[in-house]
């Protein structure tokens, strides 16, 4: 336990709890998900003194789920929970924040410095004076930890945790003991923002590699663009539009790319995840003589399976750390320097154009006569039309997810979806923290997929999104059970079987009142389309749910 710094000793003496909160306001948060418990009881009581306001999670899963979706809108989020029981519940959710490189602040309420220094017998521990335990569960999936134990390192601390949260795009883990939230620290330090910047390359060193680049890109006969997540989670989506832009090269995005460039782009050929591609893309990526690939992952269901069919010997590879020219690594020069300075200095290329992605539905599916059911082949280009400017489109890891690789976005949409982690029951909480955030940012149109399994794993914060006010647009697609894992193993087996709910009636009974949401549900294309056709619905102005089985329910707020 550190030693109180004397008020006397302070220019502006402030609260850590207020320094850690207003710190968080001024990178851009402002809800705060979580949920109470007697370890962060008193330090919840600076967050509206502070510019921020208290969301209220059901649990602490759904918490980090959904300040997972917030950060992917607004880039950094915070979650609150309580030592042992509470952030154990959460830790799930930041693993899949740290796997797919999302921004988030998970503060931890402690038990006080004396009770951990003298090993109590406290609640919420496993009962053997281990106090640490917890913090190293949660140290493989944090960039970085405080351990706000001593006043005279505390601002320090939380500095810096929130700096490598923003510069590593990845969760930290902060633990707030009870004795220390009250403790003073010196708040002038509030008056010089925090250092956000990235790292300069080293300017000789960045010369090269830009050098090396643009050899193989002028040598090249039909180069193409090829985005992926990292793109997003590093912040270098201002380059990509550019270079693609201006070298109207074709381009083509991976299913966690899915949003990165303009889409409306005669240039954007659509998704390319190997054998899994749209018709006429794994083509022209395959054939390709130069493949710029930037910010990639290439995960099992990112590429379909690794069925990716591309050389190293024709790819440049852009990441957050590094440079790869075919097999030559630069460690060390991240790429926004590299990317400014070869579209600055590019010129003409050689363009072979490639595939237009489009939401035309193939001539065999057009029939929306009586009785059609509704097929994937039909809903999603149908849907794609549906959808406008600057939405936000979530899919949960199952059907939507690869039912959303058909379905062309206009400008400006945002997409979410957890392909790496892939946790079942992700969007919904997701959905939560993403209409929150766009609620803030002026309301947005916010829209989910996800299938009846995975949405009674948390259908619960449908309630935190009447309690809100939020007005998201939930399409329940029912399978039955879950339908991915059917198609793994077990076609018919009882382990894949869910109950089926009375979706239509969960607005009620999570108390939304009957004239700020309307549920739906559709059995045929014929419905769907009324529906989609329907300006009341499409206005977005109260919460909204549609479902089928083949039907479809569609809960609205």
């Amino acid at each position: 336990m550190g030693t109180d710094i004397r008020a006397s000793e302070l220019k502006s003496p402030v609260d850590v709890a207020e320094y850690l909160f207003r710190r968080l306001h001024q990178v851009g948060v402002r809800g705060v998900h979580g949920l109470p418990g007697d370890y962060n009881l008193v330090a919840l009581d600076y967050i509206p003194k502070t510019g921020l306001y208290w969301v209220g999670n059901v649990n602490e899963l759904n918490a980090g789920y959904a300040a997972d979706g917030y950060a992917r809108v607004k880039g950094i989020a915070a979650i609150v929970t309580t030592f042992g029981v509470g952030e154990l519940s959460a830790i799930n959710a930041i693993a899949g924040s740290y796997s797919e490189y999302v921004p988030v602040v998970h503060i931890v309420g402690t038990p006080s410095t004396v009770s951990q220094k003298d090993g109590m017998l406290l609640h919420h521990t496993l009962g053997n004076g281990n106090f640490e335990v917890f913090a190293n569960m949660s140290r493989d999936i944090s960039c970085a930890m405080a351990k706000l134990n001593d006043p005279h390192e505390a601002a320090t601390l939380i500095d810096y945790a929130i700096r490598e949260c923003w510069v590593q795009s990845r969760p930290v883990y902060i633990t707030l003991p009870t004795d220390m939230v009250q403790k003073k620290v010196e708040g002038e330090r509030l008056k010089t923002p925090i250092d956000l910047s990235y790292p300069e390359n080293e300017p000789e060193k960045e010369d090269y590699v830009v050098d090396v680049v643009l050899k193989y890109l002028h040598a090249a006969k039909n180069p193409i663009i090829l985005v992926d997540a990292c793109a997003i989670r590093h912040r270098v989506l201002d380059e990509v539009h550019e270079l693609v832009e201006k070298s109207n090269l074709p381009t083509f995005v991976t299913p966690m790319g899915k949003s990165a460039v303009n889409e409306e782009l005669p240039t954007f050929g659509g998704v390319y995840a190997g054998d899994g591609s749209n018709p006429g893309v794994r083509e022209r990526v395959e054939s390709s003589d130069l493949i710029l690939s930037i910010g990639s992952i290439k995960s099992d269901f990112n590429t379909a399976g690794f069925t990716y069919r591309v050389s190293q010997l024709s790819t440049i590879d852009f990441h957050s750390n590094y440079v790869r020219v075919r097999y030559s690594e630069y460690p060390g020069v991240r790429m926004q320097g590299v990317l400014k300075k070869i579209i600055a200095q590019m010129g003409k290329l050689n363009v072979q154009p490639g595939p237009v992605a489009n939401n035309e539905i193939a001539k065999e599916d057009q029939d929306i006569s009586k009785d059609q059911i509704i097929s994937h082949a039909w809903f999603w280009p149908r849907m794609g039309q549906w959808l406008k400017q600057d939405d936000i489109v979530i899919t949960e890891t199952g059907t939507a997810n690869f039912g959303i690789w058909e379905t062309r976005f206009p400008r400006g949409v945002t997409a979410i979806s957890q392909v790496l982690w892939g946790s079942i029951g992700y969007s919904v909480g997701a959905c939560q923290g993403a209409a929150l955030a766009a609620k803030e940012m002026g309301n947005r149109r916010t829209i989910l997929f996800v299938g009846d399994g995975s949405f009674e794993l948390t259908a619960q914060e449908v309630s935190t999104m009447i309690r809100q006010g939020l007005k998201p647009i939930i399409f329940v697609i029912c399978n039955e059970g879950y339908t991915i894992e059917r198609y793994i193993h077990g076609m018919d087996a009882v382990y894949n079987d869910i109950q089926q709910w009375k979706y239509k009636d969960l607005m009620a009974v999570f108390g939304a009142h009957p004239e700020k949401s309307k549920t739906f549900q559709v059995k045929t294309k014929q419905e769907a389309d009324q529906l989609f056709k329907d300006n009341d619905f499409s206005s977005a102005s109260y919460i909204q749910a549609s479902s089928s089985t083949g039907i479809l329910y569609i809960l609205s707020l």
